[in-house]
């Protein structure tokens, strides 16, 4: 029976797995991208994507927050709260100054989604399978590519359907006419020269 198997423990216990999945994540926030095992980056997943999530939410409530105090002549405070929640789990200033400094503002308002899983094979050794983890908005090769097929996507004519037919058929008028014409004279040239060789000889 499948009781108490609604995830992958990881062949860990609970404070061993907290431990890990907190260090994977601020790895995931500093470095942007790690390579480990797709058992591992399934269940990070789940709980980096939950981390981000609450940074969105601070962020929001700290918009919130200095639209009220836009009339005031002192800075706005920032609301703590959401902070405090992420360095509960995290326990780490620098990777959490990360999380709400850079990563959650250009994450902006995408709904969810924010990692990447992408695989790499299999592991020397033990064969386990590995993958890269990476942050979606993060991976500026894969964000250009995007950038340049939807520059070619949106080309479009404005010639009628009538026009782009007859214009090929115009084309291939004259390569038709071409043709045979060159291709009679080399025959007629070459069969009497190889006839008359043979004859000279004998």
């Amino acid at each position: 029976m499948r009781h108490n198997k609604k995830f992958n423990h990881l062949s860990r216990k609970k404070g061993h797995r907290d431990a890990m999945l907190a260090n994977m994540t601020v790895s995931l926030i500093m470095h942007k991208k790690i390579n480990t095992t797709l058992a591992k980056a399934k269940e990070l997943r789940t709980y980096a994507e939950h981390i981000v999530n609450v940074a969105q939410r601070g962020l929001k409530q700290d918009a919130a927050i200095a639209a009220e105090w836009k009339d005031s002549s002192k800075p706005a405070p920032k609301h703590q709260g959401s902070r405090r929640l992420v360095f509960s789990y995290l326990k780490d200033k620098k990777a959490v100054t990360e999380l709400f400094g850079v990563v959650a503002p250009k994450v902006g308002d995408r709904p969810g989604g924010y990692t990447r899983i992408l695989k790499t094979g299999h592991r020397l050794g033990d064969n386990a399978k590995t993958c890269f983890i990476e942050l979606v908005d993060f991976n500026e090769a894969l964000l250009e590519a995007k950038k340049e097929t939807a520059k070619k996507t949106t080309r479009r004519t404005r010639r009628s359907a009538k026009k782009a037919a007859e214009a090929p058929a115009v084309e291939e008028a004259p390569k038709a006419e071409e043709a045979p014409a060159v291709e009679e004279a080399p025959k007629a040239e070459e069969a009497p020269a190889v006839e008359e060789a043979p004859k000279a000889e004998e």
